[in-house]
C-alpha cells in the first residue's frame, strides 16, 4: 500500500480493479481544510483519461511491472508481433498496447515491454530513434526566412516537419517522446 502523497508522475498503482499511470500530480491544500491530491490518470487496460481527486493520507495499492526486452518483428496488419530475445518467446500486441509508439518503430527494433501478471500493459521505446526519409517536399530556393520547415514522410509513415537541408535518402533522429526532428545522422 502507498499513500497518495507519494505517488509522482509515472507511478503506476492499483485502484478500483483498474490499473492507472499518473499522468499529472497536483497538491492542493485549502485554508482550513484538508489537503486533497489531483491526479490526472491513464487507465493501461482501456487507455482512458480520468481526473481523480483523493484526501491527504488515502491508499492505494502500489504496482510493479516486470520488464523484458524484445525485438519487434514485423506487422500482420492488425497485431504487431515481438520476440523475447532471451527465452525467443513471440508475443502478439495489439493497436491499443501500441498506442504512440507504432511510429517510430521499425523492423528489428529492440523495446521494453512492461506488463502485469503477463498482461503485456506498455512498450517504451528508447529516447531517440534513427529513420530514413522515404519523401521530402522540393525546398525552394530563397525561403529561408524565419527557419523554415519543410514535410516529410519516414520509413515508418509517420509524417513529419524538418528543415529545409533534409532530403530523401537522408537518416535523420527523431525524439520519441515528442516526435520532433533532433539532427541529421551521417
Amino acid at each position: 500500500m502507498a499513500e497518495v502523497q507519494q505517488l509522482r508522475k509515472g507511478n503506476i498503482f492499483q485502484d478500483e480493479g483498474q490499473l492507472w499511470r499518473v499522468l499529472e500530480y497536483q497538491h492542493i491544500k485549502v485554508a482550513r481544510g484538508g489537503a486533497t491530491i489531483r491526479l490526472k490518470l491513464r487507465n493501461l487496460r482501456s487507455g482512458s483519461t480520468v481526473e481523480k481527486t483523493f484526501n491527504n493520507g488515502s491508499r492505494v495499492d502500489d504496482v510493479r511491472l516486470d520488464s523484458r526486452t524484445v525485438q519487434f518483428l514485423y506487422n500482420d496488419g492488425h497485431l504487431s508481433h515481438f520476440m523475447d530475445t532471451e527465452t525467443y518467446e513471440q508475443i502478439a500486441l495489439s493497436p491499443d498496447t501500441l498506442e504512440g509508439v507504432s511510429d517510430f518503430i521499425k523492423d528489428n527494433t529492440m523495446v521494453e515491454i512492461e506488463s502485469f501478471e503477463g498482461e503485456p500493459l506498455n512498450v517504451s521505446l528508447p529516447t531517440t530513434v534513427d529513420l530514413e526519409v522515404i519523401w521530402a517536399e522540393m525546398a525552394v530556393a530563397g525561403d529561408t526566412a524565419n527557419s523554415p520547415t519543410k514535410q516529410i514522410e519516414l520509413e515508418t509513415g509517420y509524417k513529419m516537419s524538418v528543415p529545409m537541408f533534409v532530403k530523401e535518402g537522408d537518416t535523420i533522429r527523431v525524439d520519441t517522446r515528442t516526435g520532433a526532428y533532433v539532427t541529421r545522422v551521417q
